[in-house]
C-alpha cells in the first residue's frame, strides 16, 4: 500500500509537470507568433548601397619617395566619419595589391575605425576643423615593412588623402587597436598629431 505522503508528492509533481508544459507551450506559440510576425515586416528590397563618387587617393611610391593624388570612384556613405573610413580602406587596399608601388599587406581591414572630433580651443576662424582619429589594427602595424622612409609614406598618405576628401580634416593622430604606441614599424613617430597641411603630393621629394 502506498503511503498517503507519496501520494502527495505524486500529486504534486503531477501538477507542476502539467503546469511546465502548458507555460512551455504558451512560449512556443508566442515565439511562433513573433517569427510570423517577424516574417511579414521583414524588407523585401536590399538596402541601398552608397552612390559611387570620385575620390582623391594620395598614393605612395617607394621609387622616388612620392606622393601621387589618383581620381577612383567608389561607394561613398554620406557619414564623414564612414566616408573617412571607406577612403582610407580603399587606398590601403591599393597598397595590399600586386605591383603596388607601396608593398604593404593587410588592405581595408587594416582600418579599424576613424573618428572625426572638433578641434579642442581652435581660432573662431578655424571653427569646423576637425581632427581625424585612424585606428589601426594591430595586424597592419606588425606586418608593415620598417624604414623610416616606407613608414612616413604611409603615414603622411594616409594624411593627405584626409584631406584630399575632408577638408575640414586639419589635424591627425593615431592609435593602434585603440592604444597609443611609439611608432608605426619602429621609426614613423604615432606620439605626435600629424598636420594635414604637411602632407601635400609630393611628386618626387622626399618625405
Amino acid at each position: 500500500m502506498i503511503p498517503r505522503y507519496q501520494k502527495i508528492i505524486f500529486a504534486v509533481l503531477l501538477l507542476a509537470s502539467l503546469g511546465m508544459g502548458v507555460k512551455l507551450w504558451q512560449l512556443r506559440e508566442r515565439a511562433h507568433k513573433r517569427l510570423l510576425a517577424g516574417e511579414t515586416t521583414a524588407p523585401t528590397q536590399a538596402p541601398e548601397v552608397a552612390p559611387a563618387e570620385q575620390a582623391t587617393l594620395v598614393a605612395a611610391n617607394d621609387m622616388d619617395n612620392s606622393l601621387i593624388p589618383q581620381v577612383h570612384s567608389l561607394p561613398l556613405p554620406a557619414d564623414p566619419g564612414a566616408r573617412a573610413r571607406a577612403v582610407l580602406g580603399k587606398l590601403l587596399d591599393l597598397y595590399a595589391s600586386p605591383n603596388s608601388t607601396h608593398p604593404v599587406p593587410g588592405g581595408a581591414a587594416s582600418i579599424a575605425q576613424v573618428f572625426l572630433l572638433p578641434i579642442p580651443g581652435a581660432k573662431a576662424s578655424n571653427t569646423g576643423n576637425q581632427l581625424a582619429v585612424v585606428n589601426l589594427t594591430a595586424t597592419f602595424a606588425a606586418s608593415h615593412p620598417s624604414g623610416l622612409e616606407t613608414e612616413s609614406l604611409t603615414v603622411l598618405s594616409i594624411c593627405a588623402t584626409l584631406r584630399a576628401n575632408l577638408p575640414n580634416v586639419t589635424e591627425v593622430r593615431f592609435l593602434v587597436d585603440g592604444q597609443l604606441r611609439p611608432t608605426l614599424a619602429g621609426h614613423a613617430d604615432l606620439t605626435r598629431t600629424y598636420l594635414t597641411a604637411d602632407a601635400l603630393p609630393t611628386q618626387g621629394n622626399a618625405p
